[in-house]
């Protein structure tokens, strides 16, 4: 290992709190960055953000400017003098003064296997496109959207136990180790150049496609229940309201598209999918099967 290096961390959310964690472990996390308070719950009271929170009961200096583009900003960046600056979910756009003030440069945890999945989502887009692996890359971060070099990657396979959630939190915790491994090797890593065949572009998430349409193969209705689980949520109209759709399978199964038929089960324009999650407004997740214990027998029934 090359030493401790001076690090300026910056994230915002749950993912990047591990990465966080494991830099300060190993190395002299010198400031954190991230997104300022923002109002949230019913009294809309300013609430830290999760690498804030967690920053603060290590007692790190935080930061937390609404924009990098002045000439300030960027000054007090520069001033940390740091070795290198790590990035994951921060959620600003770097100026090219703030990417090339450190002496190694920002290097960015990634959830994908670049050059697939650049953008905002990619471990929704990766369940809902049926992709069989996604992971972790180690970038060098560039002006481009996510089109840097690549320092590490590391691959899991997604199977259909995986909702968003689950994805998540698996490849936090890879990325916590592959940025560690990065920052040991440094400056001796030698980045790699992504190709130009495979690009592909997470979009963010638009609550507009979280309603489920029944008549789309169950494959696809079961992966996009898994990939928008727990946030924004799948939903669909059953005759008592809204029904939140957080856990799915593709099985056998034929009907109308949106009929409920036996064993929890729903038909889709072709074959249907077990509801093993759902969640009535107000209500603890469950199986389709047990709401219908609350509700009655939803056999027949049409979900919109």
């Amino acid at each position: 290992m090359s030493g401790r290096w001076r690090v300026v961390f910056m994230g915002t959310p749950e993912f990047s709190v591990p990465a966080l964690e494991a830099i300060h472990a190993a190395h002299d996390v010198i400031c954190v960055y991230t997104q300022p308070p923002r109002p949230a719950g019913r009294g809309k009271q300013a609430r830290l953000t999760p690498v804030h929170a967690r920053a603060a009961a290590l007692g790190l200096e935080v930061r937390h400017p609404v924009s990098l583009k002045g000439a300030e900003a960027q000054a007090e960046f520069a001033s940390l003098q740091a070795d290198v600056a790590v990035v994951v979910a921060y959620g600003l756009i770097l100026p090219q003064p703030v990417l090339d003030a450190p002496r190694y440069g920002c290097l960015n945890i990634h959830a994908s296997l670049l050059p697939r999945w650049r953008g905002a989502a990619p471990i929704q887009r990766a369940i809902m496109a049926g992709d069989a692996e996604t992971g972790i890359c180690i970038m060098q971060m560039e002006a481009g959207l996510d089109t840097g070099p690549v320092l590490l990657r590391a691959a899991t396979p997604i199977s259909e136990e995986d909702t968003a959630q689950r994805l998540h939190d698996r490849l936090a915790g890879m990325g916590a180790a592959l940025i560690v491994e990065a920052l040991a090797q440094l400056p001796d890593l030698r980045a790699q150049a992504q190709p130009e065949a495979g690009v592909t572009y997470a979009a963010k998430i638009d609550k507009s496609e979280a309603r489920v349409d029944w008549t789309r193969p169950a494959e696809d209705v079961a992966r996009q229940i898994r990939g928008l689980s727990p946030f924004p949520g799948a939903w669909c109209e059953a005759p008592f309201g809204r029904l939140k759709l957080l856990d799915a399978r593709a099985v056998e199964g034929a009907g109308v598209p949106g009929k409920v038929l036996a064993g929890g089960r729903v038909a889709c324009g072709h074959g249907a999918v077990a509801l093993h999650s759902v969640q009535r407004a107000g209500k603890r997740a469950m199986s389709l099967e047990e709401v219908q214990r609350g509700v009655g027998d939803m056999t027949g029934v049409v979900l919109r």
